[in-house]
């Protein structure tokens, strides 16, 4: 029986679980690959507050050593569902059922791909999906945006402080934001836009990005256009398929808490990228761990007495 089980090892995991390690709680920390969760898809970050400069892999073993001190169990496997009914609550597994007193969901968010050719090989070589994180490797080149939603919109204006230019491509012929940030996308003079097309390949060289190839949806019309890099914005998706039942989440499948990181079921806790939240940074999900795992402690006390 553990005092709390922890799914998910990004930032806001290996956080929870160190703050509920160093409160003295048995803990585990489950995943299903390797610690770091997309941190592990990063090769810089220039963001995280005392580095400069910290690769994603490094900065995810320096966030994953301290844990084993503290007793931390590390274990692997596909949570199937999460059973929260009484006072013991159970995470099923492909392999097991394992048995705890409270649980911070932490399995993150992925990115919507476009499932095209070259996105996959150029990732991190040219395609990203965070202009926060990127955007300062692409000065002076020219960037491709792909969507026409908020995020999409504001990272493009984002963009164009380290750009030559920035092009929002869009599969409408107009941008589904909100229209003052659609105001100050058409006001600035380094945003251009195409409409009605989708990206059909992404190709570069050994290295990285070169090019992507344009489809207009009206005519059927492909082109070929240089880019330095491609920013990709089609979406998110909460990693809640094995809580959905759960009753905790959003239309859109986040989970909802409150600023204590409690959701409406006792001793289920949310932090992380899965949560309904605004900035999504690694930053903040170290917050919110943070705070997961010291709600843990205190749940846990009031729960004894």
């Amino acid at each position: 029986m553990y005092d709390t089980i922890i799914i998910g090892a990004g930032p806001a995991g290996m956080t929870a679980a160190l703050y509920a390690g160093r409160s003295n709680l048995k803990v585990a920390l489950l995943e299903r690959g390797i610690y770091g969760g997309q941190m592990q898809n990063t090769a810089d970050i220039e963001n995280y507050p005392g580095y400069a400069n910290i690769s994603g892999p490094e900065l995810s073993e320096k966030m994953f050593e301290p844990l084993e001190k503290f007793g931390v169990d590390h274990l692997f496997g596909q949570v199937l569902r999460v059973e929260t009914d009484g006072p013991v609550k159970k995470v099923i597994t492909e392999d097991e059922t394992l048995e705890t007193k409270s649980i911070v969901l932490a399995m993150g968010a992925k990115h919507r791909l476009l499932g095209i050719p070259g996105e996959a090989e150029y990732n991190s070589r040219g395609v990203s999906y965070c202009a926060v994180c990127d955007g300062a490797f692409f000065r002076d080149q020219d960037l491709l945006v792909v969507g026409g939603g908020d995020s999409a919109v504001e990272e493009a204006a984002f963009l164009t402080q380290f750009a030559k230019s920035v092009t929002i491509v869009h599969r409408r012929d107009k941008l589904r934001a909100q229209q003052v940030l659609q105001d100050r996308a058409f006001a600035n003079e380094k945003i251009n836009f195409i409409w009605d097309s989708v990206v059909e390949e992404i190709k570069g060289d050994d290295r990285k990005v070169q090019s992507v190839v344009l489809k207009n949806v009206q005519t059927g019309e492909v082109s070929e256009h240089a880019f330095g890099g491609v920013f990709i914005y089609v979406g998110l998706d909460p990693m809640t398929d094995s809580v959905a039942d759960l009753g905790i989440t959003d239309e859109a499948g986040w989970i909802v808490t409150n600023d204590l990181m409690e959701t409406s079921q006792a001793g289920v806790f949310a932090a992380g990228d899965i949560r309904q939240k605004y900035l999504r940074q690694v930053t903040t999900a170290v917050g919110d761990g943070a705070m997961a795992g010291q709600q843990v402690y205190n749940y846990l006390t009031a729960l004894e007495g």
